[in-house]
């Protein structure tokens, strides 16, 4: 038999994966997840926590800004609306020049309402925070307030 001949009686025949190459490949796939994947949602924790913390610094400097045009910070029951839309008393409407934040207040990145109080924080005459991951109050690591807590 020649080289040729060997060559045409053997180019008919299929190739492919068999069943145990797959599973190994599989297999590898799975570990590389269970390495790459905890990682990669321990970054995207961190990322909403930074993300909170920059939209309370945002805020508050609507607050601020709203305060020096108004020559007050918002009441408890105007709480961040106010931001938004004109007060109902007219004597403090007159001087809004809002609204302070384009496209409305942020949700915080759990998709829940910043919460503001007018007691004061340790550094702001208002609270202004998010409740965190788990949306109670206090907690540790990814649960945790953020923001301008209240003076305990």
């Amino acid at each position: 038999m020649r080289f040729w001949q060997c060559y045409k009686c053997t180019s008919n025949v299929q190739q492919g994966f068999t069943l145990l190459e797959m599973i190994v490949v599989l297999v590898i796939i799975g570990l590389l997840a269970g390495l790459v994947g905890p990682n990669l949602f321990k970054q995207a924790d961190k990322a909403k926590i930074q993300t909170a913390e920059t939209q309370v610094k945002m805020i508050r400097g609507a607050l601020h800004t709203l305060r020096l045009d108004i020559g007050r910070l918002p009441t408890q029951e105007e709480g961040l609306k106010i931001l938004m839309s004109k007060p109902a008393d007219d004597n403090v409407a007159q001087f809004w020049k809002g609204p302070y934040i384009d496209g409305g207040v942020p949700l915080d990145p759990w998709k829940r309402d910043y919460v503001y109080s007018s007691v004061a924080s340790e550094f702001e005459p208002f609270s202004l925070y998010s409740l965190g991951a788990d949306g109670k109050e206090g907690g540790e690591g990814d649960n945790q307030d953020l923001g301008y807590l209240p003076a305990r």
